[in-house]
């Protein structure tokens, strides 16, 4: 079955031309030219990745990435956008986009940055035969539910997808020295300045959800990265 993309770009031109090369590389696309369109499509419709535009009519790129994020914590999410601020591409990651790539981009690029995802996605689901289960201190976390529970299984947090990425690959290093660009590649699929921006933020919230549990530490090595403090066998 072919991957089905969300394409939203409001130039008619760069939005034909796009759909037509990613058809050409085997892939459903399906394109809308604004925002509010894009969103009606994604309720209705499964998608396997978005691309989207950051200036848009009626709902920009990133008003429209909070929407998918709250609705799906797990699709891939990928800026084409003419913005190339430090503080944009910043916002985009706060909103829930995975990556980004800055116009004008090579098709060849694209087609690679979605190949990763794709993958990634396939084998985050393919959970089946790996560990999704984990005792953390006072807690248990669960991965194929995005959830922390309580000893007397009561939820104590519900995780967003990237959170919990981010948490089993800690989980499956606990105790051990992580450098930024080791924890980057694995989690994120590449090492870059703004996804470890976007990184940090999601450590802060990490951080969080074991507050109350002062045996567990998720500590920053400064220059270096970072070690997750878990007593006993998680």
């Amino acid at each position: 079955m072919k991957a089905r993309i969300l394409l939203v770009e409001d130039d008619q031109n760069v939005g034909a031309v796009t759909k037509k090369r990613l058809e050409e590389a085997g892939y459903d696309v399906v394109h809308s030219t604004d925002g509010q369109m894009a969103w009606e499509q994604f309720q209705s419709r499964t998608f396997d990745i978005c691309l989207l535009d950051v200036v848009m009519p009626k709902k920009d790129g990133f008003t429209l990435a909070e929407q998918i994020r709250r609705k799906n914590d797990f699709i891939p999410i990928l800026f084409l956008t003419s913005k190339a601020l430090d503080e944009d591409k910043i916002k985009g990651f706060k909103t829930g986009a995975d990556d980004y790539i800055t116009k004008p981009f090579s098709m060849q690029e694209l087609l690679l940055r979605i190949e990763v995802f794709l993958k990634r996605s396939k084998a985050a689901h393919n959970t089946s035969e790996k560990r999704t289960q984990y005792n953390i201190g006072k807690l248990t976390f669960d991965y194929n539910d995005l959830i922390l529970r309580e000893k007397n299984g009561e939820v104590s947090s519900t995780l967003t997808q990237k959170e919990a990425d981010l948490l089993k690959y800690l989980c499956d290093n606990a105790n051990k020295t992580l450098k930024r660009e080791e924890i980057l590649f694995h989690v994120w699929g590449k090492d870059d300045y703004f996804l470890g921006r976007s990184m940090d933020v999601f450590i802060t919230k990490l951080r969080k959800h074991f507050k109350s549990d002062p045996s567990v530490k998720l500590e920053t090595l400064h220059g270096v990265g970072f070690r997750f403090n878990v007593p006993g066998q998680l």
